[in-house]
């Protein structure tokens, strides 16, 4: 191993020495302190599935899977040597814990063994590791791209290719290249395992989307269809994909947070707190409890926006017209304590590295106050118009169900795996940002279907009306900044007294702080289910890589194993309830 003792490490990596011996794997220390090992490709196999299948309190969820262009990296002490790193991350609900294990690959486009039979989720993420690096996943049921179109050249996310527009030549698109890239886009039915016909009759082969009301976003769907029943479906995604991720590679640490806001787009400064607050673990940074305290109270307000849209357009799919129109006044007047607070309405990017853009403005408890009065008698309002609607019930009980098993196996978390009795909500379970000292409860659901889904929303916008409320009235004092020389920039007051604060201050406005080496990540239970940033910094003024985990993206991979043998209708309102947007899909 390359540090530490089996008495000194983790249990899980103690019990995977039992079993396999200490000479199988490096362990590498992170600043997440999160059980790092690498491992031989050759034995990957056999310890997924013993993590998995064999140890007690199994590593059920494959969390995330994706990779690291080695080839530039300085910063590499004590690790195997490779040109790729294929990283996966595990999630064990049994333990409450993850671990993360890596495997080092030599060549320009190497090669590994596909893990989808031991894990389904990794079809996507092999899809991504694949059109983004060039790394081929030998025995993929189905490997071709998955973000880009069929007919890009090149992996973005390797180190030779460009990161920005300017150094590319001019976009251009004649006729023919049009006629091209339209045959590209062809659904051919065979290559997904689809037949055209059954017996005596044919099968309709429907697409939906990427332009419909009700795919909520540019995105598509072609629906193998049996009449009604939907025989089996496959989602494409791809269309809003801008490349967030390569961005990470060119911004400074402080310059790439307003693009985190453009992620979850409704999740504004949600979208904010796991990026810093893994920055602020590399850097050393504790954060005052009244940054903590603020953060939560403007995350927990774009909580409930994202609900009320969600409320709203997911009542709306199913047949009730007039519910989307009030939510929206009600969201625009949670906008407007945002705007208060922040100077902003949607996308604030407002939290920043150690802190925040500035203190909260005299006179924000009233503002607070006024919502908090105002919402709860709406909420009672839409109960009865939506929850408590005949026919929204019959059109989503016992509609797309799965059960607790099948969300881990999809990777599925937040309301949709709640909403199978699974008690896990990562504000309870791993409490960040000051959360341990609020009082409040998670809504779980038991049948796990699309009914349970609008209901654990609908209560946990009460659950944060419940948050919000005690940040208001238990503010604590204090700055809004750390007083730490990585602070994004430091106390402007300071400059002006010693030398020593203002040329951090210049640089970090010039340049940008330069974090310590190292690799770490920070999981936040955000607006639609699990979000994490995973960043690794090679002692420079910007991520070496930047890798955005989002929940959106797991949870359309699982539409077809959740919605074969059901109806058309019941498809619409399945997408409905998983609250989702496309730019969190693609990135």
């Amino acid at each position: 191993m390359a540090d530490g003792t089996p008495e000194i490490l983790p249990e899980i990596v103690r019990e995977l020495i039992t079993r396999f011996g200490e000479n199988l794997f490096t362990v590498q220390k992170t600043v997440d302190r999160m059980p790092t090992l690498w491992v031989p490709a050759d034995r990957l196999h056999e310890v997924l599935r013993f993590l998995k299948n064999e140890i007690a309190k199994p590593y059920r969820m494959l969390y995330d899977l994706t990779a690291v262009d080695e080839r530039l990296r300085k910063h590499r002490a004590g690790l195997p040597k490779a040109d790729f790193t294929v990283v996966y991350q595990l999630l064990s609900i049994d333990r409450n814990a993850d671990i993360r294990i890596k495997v080092a690959l030599t060549g320009e486009f190497p090669k590994l063994k596909t893990i989808v039979p031991i894990y389904a989720n990794a079809n996507w993420y092999e899809r991504e590791v694949w059109d983004m690096f060039g790394i081929v996943f030998e025995g993929h049921p189905h490997l071709r791209r998955i973000l880009l179109p069929p007919t890009w050249e090149g992996h973005p996310l390797r180190k030779e290719y460009n990161a920005r527009a300017t150094e590319f030549d001019p976009f251009q698109l004649d006729a023919l290249r049009q006629d091209q890239e339209q045959e590209a886009l062809r659904f051919v039915p065979e290559d997904w395992g689809m037949a055209r016909s059954a017996g005596d009759h044919d099968f309709m082969l429907l697409n939906f989307g990427p332009n419909h009301p009700a795919a909520h976003g540019a995105f598509r769907i072609v629906v193998q269809l049996d009449g009604e029943e939907v025989v089996d479906c496959v989602p494409d995604i791809g269309y809003h994909h801008r490349g967030a991720e390569k961005m990470g590679e060119r911004q400074s640490w402080h310059s790439y947070i307003p693009y985190t806001d453009r992620i979850d787009y409704l999740g504004g400064v949600m979208n904010n707190l796991p990026y810093v607050m893994a920055i602020e673990k590399l850097a050393g940074i504790t954060v005052p409890d009244r940054v903590k305290t603020i953060r939560v109270m403007l995350c927990e307000f774009f909580r409930i926006t994202s609900h009320l849209l969600f409320y709203g357009t997911f009542a709306q799919d199913v047949g009730a017209m007039s519910p989307v129109f009030f939510m929206f006044v009600d969201r625009q007047k949670a906008y407007d304590v945002i705007e208060g607070i922040t100077g902003f309405r949607m996308h604030p990017a407002w939290f920043r590295i150690g802190g925040l853009a500035h203190d909260l403005p005299i006179g924000w408890e009233k503002k607070v106050q006024e919502f908090l009065d105002w919402m709860p008698k709406r909420l009672d309002e839409y109960r009865k118009a939506c929850l408590e609607n005949a026919i929204l019930i019959s059109r989503s009980r016992d509609v797309a169900a799965y059960t607790t098993a099948d969300a881990l196996e999809w990777g599925v978390s937040g309301p949709g795996l709640r909403a199978t009795g699974c008690n896990f909500d990562l504000r309870k379970a791993r409490p960040y940002s000051g959360y341990e000292n609020f009082d409040f409860e998670v809504p779980v659901g038991h049948l796990g279907d699309v009914y349970d889904r609008a209901l654990l929303r609908e209560e946990e916008i009460r659950q944060s009306l419940r948050i919000i409320e005690q940040c208001m009235k238990n503010m604590p004092s204090g700055p809004y900044k750390a007083d730490h020389a990585l602070t994004t920039p430091p106390p402007k007051e300071r400059t002006l007294k010693d030398i020593d604060t203002l040329i951090p201050h210049f640089l970090g406005v010039s340049w940008g702080p330069v974090m310590p080496a190292g690799e770490t990540s920070q999981m936040i239970e955000a607006t639609k289910g699990l979000n994490s940033y995973y960043l690794t910094s090679d002692a420079n003024t910007m991520s070496y890589r930047t890798r955005i985990r989002t929940p959106s993206f797991a949870h359309l991979q699982q539409i077809p194993s959740a919605i074969r043998g059901q109806m058309m209708p019941d498809l619409i309102a399945y997408i409905a309830s998983i609250d989702f947007v496309m730019a969190d899909v693609d990135r």
